[in-house]
């Protein structure tokens, strides 16, 4: 079998070079696979890495939401050329981005639309292959108070015990709640599982004087709000 030589980057042409692009031209001109490229560092004999970064973009249908979600092992065995240092140069990268995303939320102190609660959970539950149940507890003045995961699911659906959430809301003196939660599956509409938890922790909430502000889903880029839609 013949051996599989890395093309270095002088070997490269000159319309193959993204390091050269970004100092010339800044990052923004660069493409999402010309990025891929820098991470990944070189390309085989027959390819060079801006090939071979298209080739893991298409693999994740041309989605970085949908090529966060791979692991080392799925890109490595779906993509000839690409080894454990190259697919661990792509998670780490996009891992990176995550937990500046999450960082930036943390900022959001005071609830003032479903786009600020958006902002704090889509870092946290866009890329998940299951499903996850949150909830925010904001004071009167809807500051953020506390965020809780209240449980994990599978793909489908996750079980929501609606006593921890009311337990939580009385140790935080809550007075307003914003529920959250994922569809994996991408599907943007609320189900009707959906409307029925939120409206047994709707009734619920109000034996603790407490209202129930809002439900946000999360579905990759995008994000359904019940109130916003006025199904609250």
């Amino acid at each position: 079998m013949m051996e599989t030589k890395l093309l270095s980057i002088k070997e490269w042409s000159q319309e193959d070079r993204p390091r050269e692009k970004l100092l010339e031209k800044g990052i923004a001109a660069l493409s999402d696979a010309e990025l891929i490229a820098i991470l990944i560092g070189s390309g085989t004999r027959n390819e060079t890495a801006v090939e071979l970064a298209k080739k893991i973009l298409l693999l994740a249908n041309n989605d970085l939401n949908q090529l966060s979600r791979l692991s080392v092992k799925e890109l490595t065995k779906s993509t000839k050329g690409v080894g454990n240092a190259k697919a661990i140069s792509i998670v780490a990268a996009l891992e990176l981005g995550r937990r500046r995303k999450r960082i930036d939320a943390n900022q959001v102190v005071t609830i003032t639309s479903s786009e600020h609660v958006a902002s704090i959970f889509a870092p946290l539950l866009a890329d998940l292959i299951q499903e996850e149940f949150w909830v925010l507890f904001l004071s009167r003045a809807n500051k953020v108070v506390a965020k809780m995961k209240i449980s994990i699911g599978g793909i489908h659906q996750a079980v929501v015990d609606t006593r921890i959430i009311f337990k939580y809301a009385l140790q935080h003196a809550a007075s307003g709640i914003v529920l959250c939660h994922n569809h994996p599956s991408g599907a943007l509409l609320p189900s009707q599982e959906d409307k029925n938890i939120t409206e047994k922790i709707k009734q619920g909430a109000k034996l603790f004087d407490m209202n129930v502000l809002d439900h946000i889903i999360i579905a990759g880029d995008s994000y359904y709000s019940f109130a916003d839609h006025n199904i609250l």
